[in-house]
């Protein structure tokens, strides 16, 4: 069974640098794909980030490009999300997903399908002065 559990989230000043993590357990990280996804209060819940297993692409969303960065470490089963140059509009609840559908461009940027994930029960992130 997939167990997805996400820490690191806080309160940061703009501009400030957080790492979130999300700690994998009941499936072959190597073969699934990872996603970052966030909800503000609110909206609906958006992709952020993807990472692709059967190829490593990893996918961003416009608002986050070049500020955020996924990555999987295979052998501590654990997928982190660099944000960097953090802005009051980041602010939400971020949640790690799992799923052994491939995902591509495509998918990602169509709206967020939840039962097509296995997801975590999220993490806080506020970005304030």
């Amino acid at each position: 069974q997939v167990h997805l559990v996400e820490s690191g989230g806080g309160l940061v000043q703009p501009g400030s640098s957080l790492r979130l993590s999300c700690a994998t357990s009941g499936f072959t990280l190597a073969t699934y794909a990872i996603g970052w996804f966030r909800q503000a209060p609110g909206k609906g819940r958006e992709g952020v980030s993807c990472l692709s297993s059967s190829d490593g692409m990893t996918y961003y969303s416009d608002a986050v490009k070049g500020r955020f960065t996924i990555s999987r470490d295979i052998a501590k089963n654990t997928v982190y999300l660099q944000m960097d140059s953090l802005k009051p509009e980041d602010t939400a609840t971020y949640y790690c997903a799992a799923d052994r559908r491939k995902i591509s461009s495509l998918r990602f940027r169509r709206p967020v399908v939840l039962a097509e994930w296995d997801w975590g029960q999220g993490t806080q992130v506020s970005v304030s002065t």
